[in-house]
Order: C-alpha cells, then sequence, then structure tokens
C-alpha cells in the first residue's frame, strides 16, 4: 500500500549573537571643557543563540561519515525535475539557490544516501517531480512552530506523490537559504536528522537573515521606549545621593528632549538580569585609564554582519565620581543608547560641557 511519509523539519531559527558595542570613556579632569572619547569599538559578547546543534551553517562536504549502503533510487534513473515557486512574491531569485543545493547533493548523495541522483531545475517545469516552495511561513510541520523548512521523508518509490513539495521559509541570507533547502531535499532522499552529513542534516542549524539596519543606522536602536533598569550605587561615595541623581537623569528623558524620543519611560527593577538600562558605580573600571565614566551596549546580530542591529541593554558604569556629577554622566551615556552617537546629536547639557556644568542642576 502506498502510503504519505511524515513530514520532518529543521528547526533552524536565526542567529542571535551578542556583541558589546564598547564606547570609549568620558575623561573628567577639573580643568577640562571638553568630554573626549576614544574610538568606538565592536567585541564579541555572550552569546544568545536560539539554536541548538552545529553552531555553524556550513554543509558538510569533508565530514567524515561512513558511506551508506547502496540503494536504490525511489525517485528513478530520470533526472529529478525540480520546479521554483516563490508564493510569498518575494520577487527574489531562488532559483540559483536551489541549483546550489541540487549541485551539493549530486555531488553528496551517492555518499551519504546510497545512490547518485541527477536534478534538472526548472523553475516554470509544467509537470514536475518536486517543487521548492518559498512562503513567509512554514505549514505546520511535525507539530514545529518554528521551522524553517519543511519536506517529506521518502525512502520508498512508493512514497511519492508528484509532484512532491519543499517548503523553505523566506527572510534568510542567500547561504542560509541553500543550507534549508539542502537540509530539506536531503529527507527527499530518506536521509533522517540522525544522518550524516551532520552540518546539513542536524535538527537545528544557525541561520543568518538577510541583511538589516545596524543599531547605528536606525533613528531608535530599540525595539520600544520602555526601559526597565537597575541601578548599584553601593560602590559610590554617597549611594542614596546617587541614585537621586540617576533618577534626575531619567525624569529629564521622561519629560521630553529636544531631538530624543518624546515617549521614553523608566521603570526601576531589582534584577539586572532583568534590565534594559544597568548603571553602576563600579569598585573596578571597565573604562580606559582616567576615565569617570563609559557606557557598552549589546543586542543580537541577526544577519551575521558583525554589528548589532538593535540594542537590548546599556550598561552605564560609573567610576569614582563626585555625587553631583552623576546624573550628567548617567545622561551622557543615556543618549547615546538613545541612538545620539556623536556629542553634536546629543542635547545641550551633553555637549561641551564644563567641569562646573557637569556638577550643575542642568537637568532644570
Amino acid at each position: 500500500m502506498s502510503t504519505r511519509s511524515s513530514r520532518l523539519v529543521v528547526i533552524a531559527l536565526a542567529l542571535l549573537l551578542a556583541l558589546s558595542g564598547c564606547v570609549g570613556p568620558v575623561v573628567e579632569t577639573p580643568s577640562s571643557d571638553a568630554a573626549e572619547s576614544d574610538p568606538r569599538s565592536t567585541t564579541p559578547g555572550d552569546s544568545d543563540v536560539r539554536t541548538t546543534g552545529t553552531p555553524s551553517a556550513t554543509t558538510a562536504s569533508t565530514a567524515t561519515a561512513t558511506a551508506a549502503p547502496e540503494t536504490a533510487n525511489p525517485w528513478g534513473a530520470d533526472p529529478i525535475v525540480v520546479g521554483v515557486r516563490d508564493a510569498a512574491a518575494t520577487g527574489r531569485e531562488w532559483t540559483p539557490l536551489v541549483r546550489e543545493a541540487t549541485d551539493y547533493w549530486e555531488s553528496n548523495a551517492e555518499r551519504f544516501a546510497g545512490y547518485a541522483v541527477d536534478y534538472e531545475v526548472r523553475p516554470d517545469a509544467s509537470d514536475p517531480d518536486l517543487i521548492v516552495e518559498f512562503v513567509d511561513e512554514v505549514p505546520e510541520c511535525d507539530g514545529a512552530a518554528d521551522a524553517a523548512g519543511c519536506a517529506p521523508l521518502i525512502d520508498d518509490r512508493r512514497q511519492i506523490d508528484r509532484p512532491e513539495t519543499v517548503f523553505v521559509q523566506t527572510g534568510f541570507a542567500d547561504d542560509s537559504t541553500v543550507l534549508v533547502t539542502e537540509h530539506e531535499l536531503g529527507h527527499t532522499l530518506g536521509l533522517t536528522h540522525e544522518d550524516a552529513p551532520e552540518g546539513v542534516m542536524a535538527s537545528r542549524s544557525v541561520l543568518y537573515t538577510e541583511p538589516r539596519p545596524n543599531a547605528t543606522e536606525r533613528a531608535f536602536p530599540w525595539d520600544d521606549a520602555e526601559f526597565t533598569v537597575y541601578v548599584d550605587a553601593a560602590n559610590a561615595t554617597d549611594p542614596a545621593g546617587a541614585r537621586r541623581q540617576v533618577d534626575h537623569a531619567l525624569a529629564y528623558y521622561e519629560d521630553g528632549v529636544e531631538g530624543m524620543p518624546t515617549n521614553l519611560s523608566f521603570t526601576t527593577v531589582d534584577d539586572p538580569e532583568a534590565a534594559d538600562v544597568v548603571v553602576r558605580s563600579v569598585e573596578t573600571s571597565p573604562c580606559g585609564e582616567g576615565a569617570a565614566s563609559c557606557g557598552a551596549t549589546t543586542g543580537p546580530d541577526p544577519d551575521g554582519d558583525g554589528a548589532i542591529e538593535t540594542y537590548s541593554r546599556l550598561r552605564i558604569s560609573l567610576v569614582d565620581l563626585d555625587t553631583d556629577a552623576v546624573a550628567w554622566h548617567v545622561g551622557y551615556w543615556l543618549a547615546y543608547g538613545f541612538g545620539a552617537e556623536d556629542d553634536a546629536e546629543k542635547p545641550p547639557p551633553f555637549r561641551d560641557a564644563s567641569y562646573e556644568d557637569r556638577r550643575s542642576e542642568w537637568w532644570e
């Protein structure tokens, strides 16, 4: 009896690699009129990878594995005609990516599936054996809610009901799209998630999205304007006074500042892990020599270009500051975190402020 196979998935979500966008210090000297900063650098930070398994989107043509025993090709001896359908109407050129995936299996199927295959990719084929369909959202697939692709597992010719359909989610970079397509075509050759090559057939893989604007290119580099704030003033000379100063800086932005978002709100929390903004009076400085403060942002890099796309956290470190200067330094780094990287883009109190200006009630 002919039966339809169950559908397998590659549950492969976009890589969310947290990076640290560390910015230079504000140097505090009694006679200085300017806040000098070192060039900003971006350095690797903690990973927030929503995937498991092989942490790279590379094919496994060099993988070490025992060759599969020779088996009959369920598709037959003729070339497998592959159609390509842009169901999501993206207008993107999918055919070259499908051909790259079929080329991979033409070179590797005999080794891993036990038989050789030959594909003929014809985007508008009238009677294809297989259709690779690019969709905004993969249909329900073996109960998975986050599938990047879906295909039938075929290891017997009686399972084939032409045309079979392989679904591939849109929105991924070319290399990641090819990987998903290779994975799903592997299922149509009878390979499961436990089979080699692991770099292609693992149930979870690291994928990258199409290019996205970096945080530094966005008018507002956060997902929303509602911020949670954690304040640790234990190492401040006057902890209570330092906290009041932080409150002044937050209230300044909540009241609305020209050039800054007008809908900012802040809620203090007791857990730094639950905070979007962390302000600490530090005992050991992470800032440059002689620096009074520094700020660092972290966030995801879903397109894998090495730059943060949106900020998820701003860390402000305060180094042995006079209590009266705390609000200014916090306000300075908040402006940076809200997208005003250059001092000329920051609100007036943070442009060329003197030693005395920083200790004034500038928020009034």
